[in-house]
């Protein structure tokens, strides 16, 4: 028993040790199939709209010396109060800096090295749902609330790299109503879950209440056994 609580109580330290996904993200070429979901909140002049969110799964599908692919799915999880949103874009940052970039599908224009609305300043690049001149996105396109929108994205990078990383990731909501006073607004995504060739990876959050649930198992059954009379022997 003290053995196995042991090796419990060592498990659960490793788990809290593990750093929670950070919101960022490094890729080299053995990544190719890992998926990597964000969640997105959303916010006007640095205050949050209740109800305003969505989500935004990659999954890295190619990767050469100078180019990374990627396909998305962008999907609009607007709810009450929100009564309506359009996510017409998404952008992020890459460590190194891009040299071009293109896409298709939902949101099949791109520009680089541009300001992001709401005070978020310059952004690497950005993925719209119309050929318009900021990052913003427009045209009445885009993902209205519940609607889901894929593609495929690539970034091209003017040297051969080893590895990138990309962070700061934000998208954009117009058209909103049910919010006085707010018709669009930012979001920022924060990296909720990941995936390995389709298999997901637990948080360690999660391996920690595992591990606590077990180890209180064993604490409740222990006190019991020792709770319990001792049986007397009887001798003939």
């Amino acid at each position: 028993m003290k053995r196995f609580l042991g090796i419990l109580l060592a498990m659960i330290g490793a788990a809290l040790a593990t750093p929670a996904l950070a919101d960022a993200i490094t890729l080299d070429a053995s990544d190719v199939g890992n998926s990597y979901t964000l969640t997105y909140d959303g916010y006007k002049d640095g205050t949050t709209v209740d109800g305003l969110t969505g989500t935004i799964t990659l999954t890295l599908v190619a990767v050469t010396d100078t180019a990374y692919t990627f396909s998305y799915t962008v999907t609009n999880t607007t709810s009450d109060p929100v009564t309506g949103s359009r996510i017409s874009s998404f952008s992020l940052n890459t460590d190194p800096t891009i040299d071009t970039a293109t896409s298709t599908g939902a949101f099949s224009y791109t520009t680089l090295d541009s300001t992001y609305p709401n005070g978020i300043g310059t952004v690497d690049v950005c993925f719209k749902d119309a050929a318009t001149g900021s990052c913003a996105g427009g045209g009445s396109g885009g993902l209205t609330l519940g609607e889901s929108g894929s593609g495929t994205f690539t970034l091209t990078f003017s040297q051969a790299v080893d590895s990138i990383t990309l962070s700061d990731f934000y998208l954009r909501y117009q058209s909103i109503t049910g919010v006085d006073g707010v018709t669009s607004a930012s979001g920022t995504g924060t990296l909720t879950s990941t995936s390995s060739g389709g298999t997901a990876v637990p948080e360690p959050s999660m391996l920690v209440l595992f591990a606590f649930g077990v180890l209180a198992i064993l604490i409740g059954q222990r006190k019991s056994f020792a709770r319990r009379p001792a049986r007397r022997m009887a001798f003939a």
